[in-house]
């Protein structure tokens, strides 16, 4: 056999066990979440900071704010996006009001909004969930906060920026996406129809046993399993989200199929938007219901029904 033939036949075997090694590795490959639409890691941020068309929301109390925070950030806060016609606080904030807040603030319709906090991202998650009832998708959460962007040497400062005001619209009123109310829920659990009601409280909350201020009694819903939204975080890392497979193991325990109607309550509305960010993008769950009112609201309707760790 002469040289040349030689040589055609090895390249020929290498070419082909490259591709098949390359097969391989893209058929192990498992991708790192269901979707990473909604969520961005700080070194990728400092990439494209600062860009005008970036909106940077401090979702944290003023105090915090004050103390320092992404340099350029605007300040908003619970109250902000909450309701307060109700007799107790938490629930979501109408068209007009989060129109008129946003325009205040100067952002605009357009721009893109990345949320952080300082509390493992149910803070921002809480306005993921709120922008996402009237269908504003342009916003992403920083994974890991405040925590995250410092560990990367990122700009923060104590200063308040003041931008000029806009006019900026949503583009729904309302709708029912990744939401349930009381009277809906109440429904399905007197009809007997299957559901997941899903308690990401501390198991304190759960039982009954500590009642956090703002709710009229402790329990919790009747029929309800629980697990800690905080399963969902790695506290060694700035409270990052965990990993695509580690979250899997942890909500494979509960034995919820992926498109089984699943409704997430914890105290008001705040750490089960967190959950329900988890389940829906990172794991890909089709019929995840958050409910606004949560323990706040049940507890305050004397006609429902609630479990007590006296009464297991």
């Amino acid at each position: 056999m002469s040289w040349r033939i030689s040589s055609y036949i090895i390249v020929i075997v290498s070419l082909f066990g490259c591709t098949q090694n390359r097969e391989q590795t893209n058929d192990s490959l498992i991708p790192e979440y269901y979707s990473s639409q909604y969520l961005i890691e700080a070194e990728d941020m400092l990439e494209n900071y600062p860009d005008s068309m970036i909106k940077i929301i401090d979702f944290r109390p003023e105090i915090s704010f004050n103390k320092g925070h992404i340099t350029g950030a605007n300040n908003v806060w619970r109250p902000d996006i909450e309701n307060d016609s109700y007799p107790f606080g938490g629930m979501m904030a109408g068209k007009d009001k989060i129109e008129e807040l946003f325009s205040r603030l100067g952002i605009q319709t357009s721009s893109r909004l990345i949320v952080y906090d300082d509390r493992g991202g149910c803070e921002a998650a809480r306005l993921w969930w709120v922008l996402q009832q009237y269908n504003f998708n342009n916003i992403q959460l920083l994974n890991g906060g405040l925590d995250a962007w410092k560990k990367i040497g990122g700009m923060v400062d104590t200063v308040s920026t003041v931008y000029p005001t806009s006019t900026f619209t949503l583009p729904y009123s309302m709708q029912s996406k990744l939401s349930i109310r009381k009277e809906e829920l109440r429904n399905k659990i007197e009809s007997g129809e299957k559901l997941a009601i899903l308690d990401v409280r501390t198991t304190e909350e759960f039982s009954g046993l500590v009642k956090k201020e703002g709710a009229l009694k402790a329990g919790r819903i009747p029929g309800s399993i629980h697990l800690d939204w905080t399963v969902a975080l790695n506290e060694q890392d700035c409270k990052k989200i965990i990993g695509y497979q580690e979250l899997l193991k942890a909500y494979d325990s509960l034995n919820i199929g992926k498109d089984d109607l699943v409704v997430v309550y914890c105290h008001s509305g705040v750490r089960s938007a967190h959950t329900t960010f988890v389940l829906t993008e990172l794991l890909g769950y089709t019929n995840v219901k958050n409910y606004d009112g949560s323990w706040t609201e049940w507890s305050y309707d004397e006609n429902l029904p609630i479990v007590q760790e006296d009464s297991l």
